[in-house]
């Protein structure tokens, strides 16, 4: 993947010939879920790759709530709330978690209280996460997401969230 480079001594990158350092982007999420009161800080991407284990991290950290299942989210979520962060100017800022991936029960659930949750939610599909970011208006929160057209926003006003997914572009 990183043809042309080699890798020297204390770790940085060096374009093959000694040049000025590479320095692919680290793709960092820091995130917090109301829930369970977890936090997680992780580098989840180098550049165009992908770290598995921290990954698996992440899937873990968006478990349902409510069940403890898992489900491998889509990567394009990930790098969705990443770029949002650095759009909305807190690029290692801390996200607030009020809902991962939801199993089909809890889902269910849900819609039979009365929580305005859709039948085909992409929370079922590990497409979806709603979030608050503390100190930035979940206003903003949302036009910033709307404005980047990767996916679904709503805006929950009421409830101080935004959800966010990467299936069609819609708003609600």
């Amino acid at each position: 993947m990183f043809a042309g480079l080699i890798l020297l001594a204390g770790s940085s990158l060096r374009a093959a010939g000694g040049d000025a350092p590479v320095n692919p982007e680290q793709y960092r999420l820091r995130l917090y879920h109301l829930h369970t009161g977890e936090r997680i800080d992780v580098v989840y991407r180098i550049g165009d790759r992908y770290l598995p284990d921290a990954v698996a991290q992440l899937d873990r950290f968006l478990r349902d709530h409510r069940t403890g299942d898992e489900k491998d989210y889509d990567l394009k979520e990930f790098d969705l709330l990443h770029d949002l962060m650095a759009r909305l100017g807190h690029p290692d800022g801390e996200i607030d978690i009020v809902c991962g991936y939801r199993t089909p029960w809890s889902n269910n659930y849900l819609r039979e209280h009365g929580h305005g949750v859709a039948l085909h939610s992409q929370h079922m599909e590990a497409k979806a996460i709603d979030i608050r970011i503390p100190g930035v208006p979940t206003a903003q929160v949302r036009d910033e997401a709307l404005s980047m057209q990767r996916g679904g926003v709503g805006y929950y006003a009421s409830s101080d969230f935004v959800h966010v997914d990467v299936g069609r572009v819609r708003r609600w």
